[in-house]
C-alpha cells in the first residue's frame, strides 16, 4: 500500500486528533507533527489550523469554567489553588503580557486560562488576545517542528521521512494510548463499590 496515498485518504482524522490533542494539551505533539508535515506527510497549513483552533478552543473552554464555576471548583480542588494564585500574580504584573504568552510559561500555563476565569479581565477581550495567543503558540510550534524537519532532510535525506513516519505513527498511537487509559479508568471509577456497599457484602 502506497504510504502517501493511505495518508492523504485519512488526513481529516489526523488534523482533528491534532485539534483534540491541542484542546487539551500538546506542544510536544506539534513539534512531531511539524517534524512529519517537513517530510510531505501532513499539510503544515492545515496542522498550524487544527492546532490553532485546538487551543483556542480549550482555553476559552477552560476561562468560562473559571468564570462561572471557578469559586465552587476551587472549594472542591483545593490543590488548584497554588497554580491560580501564581497565574492571578503574573496576571497583575504582566497583564496584557501574560494573556499572549502564558501558554509558554511552564508550571502556569496549566491554570492560566482558568485563573483569568476568575479575574476581572473581560470576556472579549479574552477572547480577542486568546485567539492571536494561541496563533503564536501554533506557529511557533508547527514552525519548530517544521524547520528541524527540514534540517534532518538536508542531512540524513530520505531516512528523515523514515523517521517522520515514525513519529507520526508515534503521535496517533500516543494519542489512541490516552484515549484508552482515560476510557479505563473511568470505566473502573464508575464500577467500583463505595466503601459502605463493599462493607455490607458477605464474603463468598
Amino acid at each position: 500500500m502506497d504510504i502517501n496515498q493511505l495518508i492523504a485518504d485519512n488526513g481529516a482524522c489526523f488534523y482533528v486528533i491534532a485539534f483534540i490533542w491541542t484542546f487539551l494539551e500538546g506542544e510536544t505533539v506539534i513539534l512531531f507533527a511539524g517534524f512529519a508535515a517537513a517530510q510531505g506527510l501532513v499539510d503544515p497549513l492545515l496542522l498550524l489550523t487544527a492546532a490553532w483552533l485546538g487551543s483556542f478552543s480549550g482555553d476559552q473552554c477552560y476561562f468560562w469554567l473559571g468564570r462561572h464555576f471557578g469559586v465552587r471548583l476551587l472549594d472542591r480542588f483545593p490543590r488548584w489553588r497554588h497554580g491560580v494564585d501564581a497565574a492571578l500574580h503574573w496576571l497583575e504584573r504582566y497583564d496584557t503580557g501574560f494573556i499572549l504568552s502564558f501558554r509558554f510559561i511552564y508550571g502556569v500555563r496549566n491554570f492560566s486560562s482558568f485563573a483569568l476565569g476568575l479575574s476581572a479581565v473581560r470576556w472579549d477581550r479574552f477572547l480577542r488576545l486568546n485567539f492571536i495567543a494561541a496563533g503564536l503558540w501554533a506557529a511557533s510550534f508547527v514552525a519548530v517542528g517544521f524547520f528541524l524537519g527540514h534540517a534532518f532532510r538536508a542531512v540524513l535525506g530520505d531516512i528523515a521521512r523514515s523517521f517522520g513516519l515514525v513519529m507520526l505513527g508515534v503521535f496517533i498511537a500516543v494519542a489512541g494510548s490516552m484515549w484508552l487509559l482515560h476510557r479505563t479508568h473511568r470505566r473502573r471509577r464508575s464500577l467500583a463499590v463505595p466503601p459502605g456497599v463493599k462493607a455490607a457484602i458477605p464474603p463468598p
